[in-house]
């Protein structure tokens, strides 16, 4: 158990024992387990760093009056924060060793120089998230209809060589960017040569082409774990039109992050010829 969990049940304990007296009538014992739980909260704020409050708002003395009603109601708050119950005024579960940010969340955490003036447009999530490299099987086929596997060969980075845990979210979206598939997230990549690093991995897009709406892109987001910052970042992304969806090789240019699954504010990522190599398959049943 943390030390901020055994500092919360302690508090938690003496409040329950002080408004258990105080129905009772026991007022003495009461105000000793009021007195307690004051104590401890009080150097639990002194301990706080200065800025977080005023001198007025550390002060635990106070003159004004508070009926038993009023106190019971700060047993549900103290329950709350001990069980993360996340209907608290915030979340105070603990924050993953490595978050995953949404599109157009980096920029409010002062990332990079880069991301500063970025303005993310996110996606509307019309599916459940999955877990990361977890890769969904080929559709059915239907007669007529035509089913496109997309292999990520590999992407050409300055700084490939440096990109730790590196892998690629895969989506469909339509022309508003509201998904349209599942989500799907490639392996982590272990192989890196020079600019390069190498996915070799098969993507079973999760709708036949010609159900594809007019105007719809399918996206690609490199995302690599950055250590200092403790979360997983987009470093930049590639979409395909539908007009580009023919059998065989091909090479899309990298945009810089936030994802834009709109399309309407792109930016290179690079002057370099360093492009998404993809190659594209196409299966129709007659």
């Amino acid at each position: 158990m943390s030390d901020v969990n055994k500092t919360i049940q302690k508090w938690h304990a003496s409040f329950k024992k002080g408004t258990d007296f105080d129905s009772w009538g026991q007022l003495v014992e009461a105000i000793d387990e009021y007195q307690i739980l004051a104590r401890q909260l009080q150097k639990e704020v002194q301990s706080t760093n200065s800025s977080d409050f005023t001198e007025e708002q550390k002060c635990t003395q106070s003159n004004e009056e508070f009926k038993l009603e009023d106190l019971k109601k700060l047993e549900t708050i103290i329950k709350n924060i001990l069980t993360y119950n996340k209907e608290f005024p915030f979340d105070v579960q603990p924050v993953p060793l490595r978050k995953i940010l949404a599109p157009g969340e980096e920029e409010n955490l002062e990332l990079e120089e880069e991301e500063d003036a970025a303005a993310g447009v996110g996606s509307t999530e019309a599916f459940p998230p999955r877990a990361p490299g977890t890769l969904l099987p080929r559709l059915p086929s239907e007669p007529g209809m035509t089913l496109l596997t997309i292999r990520i060969e590999k992407i050409g980075l300055k700084d490939a060589g440096q990109c730790i845990d590196p892998y690629m979210t895969i989506s469909v979206k339509d022309v508003n960017g509201v998904d349209l598939n599942p989500v799907q997230d490639t392996p982590v990549a272990t192989r890196k040569e020079d600019t390069y690093i190498h996915f070799s991995v098969d993507i079973e897009i999760q709708r036949h082409v010609e159900k594809l709406p007019k105007g719809a892109a399918i996206f690609f987001e490199f995302k690599h774990y950055k250590p200092k910052k403790r979360f997983t970042s987009t470093k930049c992304f590639a979409f395909l039109e539908m007009d580009e969806i023919k059998p065989g090789p091909i090479v899309i240019e990298l945009y810089k992050k936030p994802t834009d699954f709109k399309r309407k504010k792109l930016q290179l990522l690079t002057k370099k010829p360093l492009y998404l190599h993809l190659h594209q398959t196409l299966q129709k049943d007659s």
